[in-house]
């Protein structure tokens, strides 16, 4: 139900926008998160936005990465700037309608396909 796109090859210091599409009229209802699996490691949590628009970064990308939602057209962002060649990874939207801790993968109900992003030194 989730469609994740916006993933590709940059240099470091470049930007790169995620979106995920989300689940129709629900949308508005779920919370969304980003998390990321670099190759030969576990997923990682990245970014939050609850349904009514609070917000957490990891701290590994806070003041690089933005989170944010556009529930009238059921999809959220992340806004990637300054990327580092340790942001290689590919990236996954997922939604939740629970609470837990957020940064929990288990937490989320649907999951995207995932979308790669490499920045090369």
């Amino acid at each position: 139900q989730l469609q994740a796109s916006g993933g590709g090859s940059v240099q470091a210091g470049g930007s790169l926008r995620l979106s995920c599409a989300g689940p129709g009229r629900t949308f508005s209802s779920y919370a969304m998160g980003w998390f990321r699996q670099a190759p030969g490691k576990e997923r990682e949590f990245v970014a939050y936005i609850s349904w009514n628009g609070y917000i957490y970064h990891v701290d590994s990308v806070k003041g690089r990465f933005t989170i944010s939602r556009d529930n009238a057209k059921s999809t959220v962002y992340l806004q990637m700037n300054s990327l580092k060649p340790e942001d290689t990874a590919v990236y996954y939207c997922a939604a939740r309608t629970n609470s837990g801790t957020y940064s929990n993968g288990r937490t989320y109900k649907y999951w995207g396909q995932g979308t790669l992003v490499t920045v090369s030194s």
